[in-house]
C-alpha cells in the first residue's frame, strides 16, 4: 500500500487551520476583552493554539491511516481517522483520472487526483495530496490497466497533439466571453454609486425625469456589459491558459489553466454527444468552440468546465478555434460532416414573433402599473419600440432550428444567441421521446428529444428537433428507434464476431449444409460423432447488459442505459468469456407492444409553457 505525499501534512493543516485560526484571532482581539478583561483576550490566543494543534494532530492521523494501491484490476483505497472506509473500484468503471494544481500546490511540488466514474454526483474516490510525478504514474498506470496491460514494461501509446490554443486564440477567448453571472451585483452596485458618482462628477444631465431616467438605464446597461465582459476576459485567460488536447492511445488529455493546472482524460469510448457551440460574434469571425459529453461528471473538481458552466458532464474539447476546424475534429472523432437541416414549418415564425412580443407586452404593462404609484414618472411605453426586434428574433430564431439523419448520427441545431448543434450516435441513444405542450397543440407541432446517458441531459441538453409538424415528428420518432436497433445489432455482431477471431472460431459458412449432403457425408446423429469444437460459444444474451462491455454507454451502473431486446441467430454458440461480465448490474429489458405507437420513447402533452424552447 501507498501513502499520500509527506508534504499532504503541512499543507492540509494550513489550508484547514487558516480559517478557523482567523475567525478566533478575530474574536480575541475584538470581543474576546469583554469576557474577563486580557485574560478573556489572552484565552482567545490559547484557544487558537489549541485549535491549530488539534487540525495539525487530525492531519497527521489522516496521512497514516490513507493508503492506496493499484491491483491488477482495481484501485483499492483504505481511509478514515474515526470510521474506516475501504473502497475497490474497477478501472473498467473509472471515466476520468484527473489531477489538479493551484499555484501553492505548485510551489510545493503537490497536485490532487480526483477518480470520476460514470454516473456518479460526486468524485468517487481524490487523493489529497501526492507528489505530480505519482499523479501522472497513477494516471498513466490506470490508463495501461484499463487496456488490459499486464506488463509494465509495455510500450505507452503514442501521443497525437490535436490542438493546442495559441495566445492570440486565447486573447480573442476573452474577448468573445462574457460572465453573465455578474449583471446582479454590478445592478445593486451601479443603483447605489450612481447616485454617489453623479454628485462629484459635474456633467450637465437632463433635469426631466423621463430623460433622467433614460440616461441611467443606458449607463447601467453600459455597467453590467462592461463588467460581464472584464469578467468573462479574465476567467477565459486563467481557465484555458496553456490548452492542449492529444490522442494518447483510446483517451483524449487535456491540459489547461493558469492558476488552478488541470491535467485531464476523456475516454473515447465514454463521449455521448459532441456539441459545437457559437454565438453571433464567433460566427461572424468565423470561429466555433467544441464540446464533448461523457457518461460521467466532466473533469476537474470545481464543478465547473472552465467557461462559467456548471460541468454537467461536458467539457470543452476546443475552447475556440476556426470553424473549419472544430468540423474537422468532429469528422475525425465521429466520422461524421454536418448535414443540410430541415427546419420547422414556416409558420412558426409567427408563433415566435408573437412570443416575443406577448413579453414586451408584459414589460409595458408592468412599467404602466409601476407608473401608476411611483412619484417618478416612468416611460412605460419604451418597450413597444422593441416590436420590430421582437419580429425579426423570430425569423433569427426559426432559421437557426432544425434537424438531420445521417447516416449514423442524429444532428439537432437550435438557438440563436448561443447556437448548439448537437451530434449523437444512434447507438447512443437511450429514449426517443416526443412532447407536445399546449401552445404546440394549436399550432400541430412537436418536439422529438433523443436522451442519453449523459449527466448534462437531466438538464436540457439532450439533442432536441423543436416544433416539426405532428406527422413528421412520429415519422422522426420512428425511424429513430429504428435506426438505434440497426446500430445496436450491428455493434453486437461485430463484437460477435471480434470475440470469434480472437478465439480462433471460423465463422460458420452458409453453404456447408448442402455440400455436406452433395458429397453423400453421414450426419452427427447418424453416426453418433459430434464435430462440435472443443469451445462452443453459447447463444447471447438478450439484454445489452453484457452485449456492451467496454462500450461507453452501457457498461457502468450509473448511467443507467437500456437497450432494446435483439435475439441473436446463432443460437447454440458459447460466449468465449462469460466471466468478464460479472458483477456488471442488470440493465432494464425494454419491452414493446406491437400496437404501441411510441415504441421506445413517451409521448407528453405537458401543459407548462414552452419548456421546450428554454435557454434558446
Amino acid at each position: 500500500m501507498t501513502r499520500l505525499s509527506p508534504l499532504s501534512v503541512p499543507y492540509r493543516a494550513v489550508q484547514r487551520s487558516a480559517s478557523v485560526a482567523f475567525a478566533l484571532a478575530f474574536f480575541a482581539f475584538t470581543g474576546g476583552t469583554a469576557f474577563g478583561g486580557v485574560l478573556g483576550g489572552l484565552g482567545a490566543v490559547a484557544l487558537v493554539g489549541v485549535a491549530v494543534l488539534g487540525i495539525a494532530g487530525y492531519e497527521i492521523a489522516y496521512f497514516r491511516r490513507f493508503e492506496y494501491e493499484l491491483t491488477p484490476d482495481t484501485l483499492d483505497i483504505r481511509s478514515g481517522v474515526f470510521s474506516r472506509r475501504n473502497r475497490e473500484i474497477p478501472y473498467r468503471r473509472i471515466q476520468n483520472v484527473d489531477i489538479s494544481r493551484n499555484v501553492a500546490q505548485r510551489l510545493v511540488g503537490i497536485a490532487a487526483v480526483n477518480l470520476e466514474t460514470a454516473g456518479g454526483g460526486e468524485t468517487e474516490g481524490s487523493l489529497r495530496f501526492v507528489s505530480y510525478e505519482e499523479a501522472r504514474r497513477i494516471q498513466s498506470e490506470v490508463a495501461r490497466l484499463k487496456r488490459g496491460g499486464k506488463d509494465g514494461d509495455a510500450p505507452e501509446p503514442e501521443q497525437e497533439l490535436l490542438f493546442e490554443l495559441t495566445p492570440r486564440e486565447l486573447a480573442i477567448v476573452g474577448a468573445l466571453s462574457f460572465d453573465l453571472r455578474l449583471p446582479g451585483l454590478v445592478f445593486v452596485f451601479g443603483s447605489t454609486a450612481f447616485p454617489i458618482v453623479a454628485s462629484y462628477v459635474d456633467v450637465p444631465l437632463p433635469t426631466g425625469s423621463a430623460a433622467a431616467a433614460g440616461v441611467g438605464i443606458v449607463a447601467l446597461v453600459l455597467l453590467v456589459a462592461l463588467v460581464s465582459w472584464a469578467a468573462g476576459f479574465a476567467s477565459a485567460v486563467l481557465n484555458y491558459y496553456g490548452f492542449r488536447l492529444t490522442r494518447v492511445g483510446d483517451e483524449l488529455q487535456y491540459e489547461r489553466g493558469l492558476l488552478q493546472r488541470y491535467n485531464g482524460s476523456i475516454p473515447l469510448d465514454k463521449l455521448q454527444t459532441l456539441t459545437v457551440e457559437d454565438n453571433p460574434l464567433k460566427r461572424r469571425f468565423g470561429y466555433a468552440t467544441l464540446l464533448v459529453e461523457t457518461a460521467g461528471y466532466a473533469p476537474g473538481s470545481d464543478g465547473t468546465n472552465g467557461s462559467g458552466r456548471a460541468s454537467r458532464g461536458s467539457e470543452a474539447a476546443i475552447p475556440l478555434a476556426t470553424r473549419d476546424r472544430v468540423l474537422g475534429l468532429v469528422a475525425d472523432l465521429e466520422g461524421v460532416e454536418l448535414p443540410t437541416f430541415e427546419g420547422p414549418p414556416t409558420r412558426i415564425r409567427r408563433r415566435y414573433a408573437v412570443r416575443y412580443s406577448l413579453v414586451l407586452g408584459a414589460a409595458t404593462l408592468a412599467l404602466y402599473g409601476a407608473n401608476r404609484f411611483l412619484p417618478q414618472e416612468i416611460p412605460w411605453f419604451v418597450p413597444l419600440a422593441l416590436v420590430p426586434v421582437a419580429v425579426v428574433a423570430g425569423a433569427l430564431q426559426w432559421r437557426h432550428r432544425g434537424y438531420a439523419l445521417a447516416e449514423d448520427h442524429f444532428v439537432t441545431r437550435n438557438g440563436f444567441w448561443k447556437r448548439e448543434t448537437r451530434v449523437v450516435p444512434y447507438y447512443r441513444v437511450q429514449t426517443v421521446i416526443e412532447r407536445r405542450t399546449i401552445f404546440q397543440r394549436r399550432w400541430r407541432v412537436s418536439t422529438v428529444t433523443a436522451d442519453t446517458a449523459g449527466s448534462i441531459s437531466l438538464v436540457g441538453g439532450d439533442a432536441t428537433a423543436v416544433d416539426i409538424e405532428v406527422a413528421d415528428a412520429a415519422e422522426l420518432r420512428e425511424t429513430l428507434n429504428g435506426r438505434l436497433r440497426e446500430a445496436l445489432s450491428a455493434r453486437r455482431e461485430a463484437r460477435r464476431q471480434s470475440r470469434q477471431a480472437a478465439l480462433g472460431i471460423r465463422a460458420a459458412e452458409p453453404d456447408r449444409d448442402a455440400d455436406a449432403s452433395d458429397s453423400g457425408a453421414v450426419t452427427d446423429t447418424e453416426s453418433g460423432v459430434s464435430e462440435t469444437p472443443a469451445f462452443v460459444e453459447e447463444a447471447e444474451p438478450t439484454t445489452a447488459e453484457n452485449e456492451d462491455e467496454g462500450e461507453g454507454g452501457g457498461e457502468d451502473e450509473g448511467e443507467n442505459e437500456s437497450e432494446p431486446e435483439i435475439e441473436d441467430e446463432d443460437e447454440g454458440e458459447r460466449e468465449g468469456e462469460e466471466d468478464e461480465d460479472e458483477g456488471e448490474s442488470e440493465e432494464t429489458e425494454v419491452e414493446q407492444e406491437a400496437d404501441d405507437p411510441f415504441i421506445w420513447g413517451a409521448s407528453a402533452e405537458s401543459g407548462d409553457d414552452e419548456s421546450d424552447d428554454d435557454g434558446r
